[in-house]
């Protein structure tokens, strides 16, 4: 990999939603175009830093769950996006050391750092893949996901804030399927995504500023984000403001105005 990392274009002078995401969660991988983006967007999106941080603990309260309460040793994460400690495999690994982890993105500069991800427990395993989410296909069949995952043992897959750019729902739910089609039954999806129903001006404003910058952003409505888990059984407490999710006391504190995602787990009969 440190070989080709040398010949990745990063494309600097155009802003990213990885980077951007970055920048806004106080992190130092990122350039001027994401810095200025960030900034822009913010003016329409003011609470979008507070929302972002509410989803990254839904992620953490989530893993841990299914860890802890669940038993799932098995953990296959698309959309990783940059490393912003803890990431899933610490989260994940804390609770039960021997847990597995595959990674997915398909970002050069998440390649670029892809290293950090690529840490484990001596019991555990953690692996990168660089792929789309829009190609399952390559995903599953990889050696990567083949050597670290058992598919014949329940897999939890979690989609956590991604789907927002990716516009189509046709689409989005066409691989969410294809995806979960031959993992074992038990296993699981995790899942958040934008909406702009706790703050439908602001949430508005923020995305066309994603748009107008050449990112394709949507936010979706609750009935929207639960047509993604047809075919499969919605764990309490269903789909719900990230901060609503199995809240703990940092959770209970957000203001319901300032979360911006939804989400929600749901288990493969």
């Amino acid at each position: 990999m440190a070989d080709g990392v040398q010949d990745v274009d990063l494309r600097t002078d155009a802003p990213h939603s990885a980077r951007i995401y970055d920048y806004l969660l106080g992190g130092k991988d990122n350039y001027p175009a994401d810095r200025a983006a960030a900034e822009e967007i913010i003016k329409d999106w003011v609470n979008l830093p507070k929302s972002m941080r509410a989803n990254r603990h839904f992620m953490r309260r989530v893993t841990r769950h299914l860890a802890v309460e669940r038993g799932f040793r098995q953990f296959l994460d698309i959309g990783t996006g940059l490393p912003t400690s803890p990431n899933l495999h610490e989260v994940a690994q804390a609770a039960a050391p021997d847990a597995r982890v595959v990674y997915v993105d398909n970002d050069p500069t998440v390649l670029i750092h892809a290293r950090a991800l690529l840490t484990s427990t001596p019991e555990g395993r953690t692996t990168y893949l660089d792929a789309d989410f829009r190609a399952p296909k390559q995903i599953l069949d990889s050696r990567e996901l083949r050597e670290t995952l058992d598919l014949d043992r329940p897999v939890a897959l979690s989609v956590i804030a991604m789907l927002q750019f990716i516009v189509d729902d046709e689409v989005a739910k066409g691989v969410i399927d294809r995806l979960m089609e031959p993992l074992a039954p038990g296993s699981v999806l995790a899942l958040s995504t934008v909406t702009a129903e706790s703050a439908p001006e602001e949430v508005t404003g923020g995305v066309a500023a994603y748009n107008a910058r050449g990112i394709p952003t949507i936010a979706r409505s609750k009935e929207q984000v639960e047509a993604f888990f047809d075919g499969l059984e919605l764990l309490d407490p269903g789909v719900v403001l990230v901060n609503h999710w199995h809240a703990d006391d940092l959770a209970a504190a957000v203001d319901d105005a300032h979360v911006h995602m939804y989400g929600g787990l749901a288990r493969k009969p």
